[in-house]
């Protein structure tokens, strides 16, 4: 119950302070950065640092560049960030329903052995049809909500796999205690990390 109740305020005070204005989702994003890069230093205790932290600095410096040039309130569109938010969390919530009930064949057991390429193929599947429902509330090209919702199914896995590999060497099963049921924040951005560079490149492309 309170895995649910505390996941529920997560989405919830991403969405709000997102929606509210470009101030908002800037502060935001610096704290949940922060607080990220923090995590990542903590996981990395007596190892090498520069690549993990190097990893998880870059999206949160892009994400600050989504709306660069549209920094007022009255010209400031969050469609990208919802949209984003929207196809990560959707994988993520039918990759774990798919997994759980007809997850067989693991993808990386010795990295994170509850992934499945059953709960990746349903997260995919559910991923892409949930897109084509939304796409008609967003400003967002049609060309540029199938090539995202293609592949965030795959940048979300990967940034998964690489922040799972980091905790498996730390020996520990969250990155930090900071959302109860939950783990750390980085428990709920590693889909982000890879997923963020992507979007940005995309939605830029010309």
């Amino acid at each position: 119950m309170n895995r649910s109740i505390f996941g529920l305020a997560y989405v919830i005070i991403l969405w709000l302070c997102t929606t509210y204005s470009f101030l908002t989702f800037q502060v935001l994003f610096i704290v949940i950065g922060i607080i990220s890069m923090y995590e990542i230093h903590r996981l990395r205790k007596n190892k090498s640092k520069l690549i993990p932290i190097t990893f998880v600095l870059t999206p949160f410096i892009i994400i600050q560049m989504f709306n660069l040039n549209n920094n007022l309130n009255e010209t400031y569109n969050p469609s990208i960030i919802l949209f984003m938010f929207l196809l990560v969390w959707s994988f993520d919530s039918f990759a774990y329903i798919f997994g759980i009930n007809f997850g067989k064949n693991k993808i990386m057991p010795s990295i994170s052995p509850k992934k499945s390429w059953e709960g990746f193929c349903g997260g995919f599947v559910c991923t892409v049809i949930l897109a084509q429902i939304f796409k008609d509330y967003l400003n967002i090209s049609d060309v540029n909500i199938i090539l995202t919702s293609i592949l965030v199914p795959f940048t979300a896995s990967i940034g998964d796999f690489i922040i799972s590999y980091y905790k498996r060497v730390a020996k520990v099963k969250d990155s930090g205690k900071l959302i109860p049921g939950h783990g750390g924040i980085l428990d709920r951005m590693d889909a982000f990390l890879i997923t963020i560079p992507v979007f940005y490149i995309l939605i830029n492309l010309r």
